[in-house]
């Protein structure tokens, strides 16, 4: 005989749906503060109704506790999306077989409403520490004004949940990820008269052409560290020896020492025209989420809790950052305990229906953790 898979309470699927379609049709994008205020005002009504403390950080951070703070549970969550408005005419909320379509359904609202629908399982009964919900506004373009508000409130945290969605289309959790930055490079050149004269000149997309592949030089694929240079712009007319060009980077990191390292050595790139000038600016947005032995313990309990549940979660490293980049080294953290599905960023992007309870029950178990003293 087969025996049934125990731990929380089935949530409601059709009223976990009526909430995701809520917020997926309240289009929030980055740009619109406003816009994603409103989102951040709708989430706040059902935070509320769970007899949430409710604050406004600086940076729109809202800012939910439930309980006695000491060292509370933290739950990460953003309410921007990447898509501008007016998506929804051509990517409608909809629902076909088993997925949820439509713009940040995936990413992440469906996990804002996993988070909630959490919450409400636990009837008022919160875990040792209470539990501590941050949703912010900026996420999408960099987390520059809540970065702080998240990483105060990790330094006071036990452990860090992340509903951020799992890998693309598996149950896995993300127990590492690595850093992002960006660097601009611009080369200042001397302009001259391409046909008399061009060695009165020196050509900055020339100079700005031989600091691309030093750059690129500064990769190290065995150690997971990624230069791309994404876009190069430079000169005006033809016919003038160009005197500015410039060069964006992304870079990509798994560990803080390669973050150092790339810091430097992009600091230390020289025209090879002395009569050039090389200004570099930018640097590293998110440190690299790197696997502590914390984090490896959150992730056996989801393991075990998944177990139970009657499903296999694994756990993976992912080039992509999230707020998790930021309380990482700080505190406990585990990544990817959002809505299951695919395509972030993109016109499929969607959220497995039949995957999506089960994951908030592995959420909600997770939460009657006592965590780490």
């Amino acid at each position: 005989m087969t025996a049934t898979p125990t731990g929380p309470a089935t949530p409601d699927a059709h009223a976990m749906l009526r909430d995701l379609r809520t917020l997926v049709e309240q289009e929030s994008p980055s740009s619109d503060l406003n816009a994603v205020r409103a989102v951040q005002d709708t989430v706040q009504d059902w935070m509320q109704a769970l007899g949430a403390q409710v604050e406004t950080l600086p940076g729109d951070v809202r800012r939910f506790r439930f309980g006695p703070q000491d060292r509370p549970t933290l739950i990460l969550m953003h309410a921007d999306t990447v898509w501008p408005h007016g998506t929804l005419q051509d990517m409608p909320f909809q629902v076909d077989g088993d997925r949820a379509y439509g713009p940040g359904t995936y990413d992440m609202k469906g996990g804002i409403v996993m988070a909630v629908h959490a919450l409400r399982a636990l009837h008022g009964a919160w875990p040792d520490g209470g539990i501590e919900v941050l949703l912010t506004a900026d996420e999408e373009v960099g987390s520059h004004l809540s970065r702080s508000a998240i990483e105060d409130a990790a330094r006071h945290a036990r452990r860090v949940l992340v509903v951020e969605p799992p890998v693309a289309d598996t149950h896995d959790l993300k127990t590492a990820r690595k850093g992002v930055g960006m660097f601009t490079v611009t080369v200042q050149g001397v302009a001259a008269h391409a046909g008399n004269r061009p060695q009165d000149g020196v050509n900055a997309i020339l100079e700005a052409a031989r600091l691309v592949l030093q750059a690129h030089d500064l990769a190290r694929p065995d150690l997971g560290t990624t230069v791309s240079v994404g876009r190069v712009t430079g000169g005006g007319a033809v016919n003038v020896v160009p005197a500015h060009a410039t060069f964006d980077t992304d870079l990509r990191v798994s560990t803080l020492q390669e973050a150092e390292r790339l810091q430097a050595g992009f600091g230390a790139l020289r025209a090879q025209d002395a009569r050039a000038t090389v200004t570099v600016t930018g640097g590293m947005n998110r440190p690299p989420f790197e696997r502590t032995p914390g984090t490896a313990a959150l992730a056996a309990q989801a393991q075990a809790h998944a177990a139970r549940l009657g499903f296999t979660v694994g756990e993976a490293s992912v080039g992509g950052g999230s707020d998790g980049n930021f309380t990482a080294p700080l505190s406990p953290t585990l990544d990817g305990l959002g809505a299951p599905g695919d395509g972030a960023h993109a016109s499929h992007e969607h959220v497995r229906l039949d995957r999506w309870q089960a994951h908030t029950q592995l959420l909600t178990a997770l939460l009657q953790e006592p965590g780490v003293q």
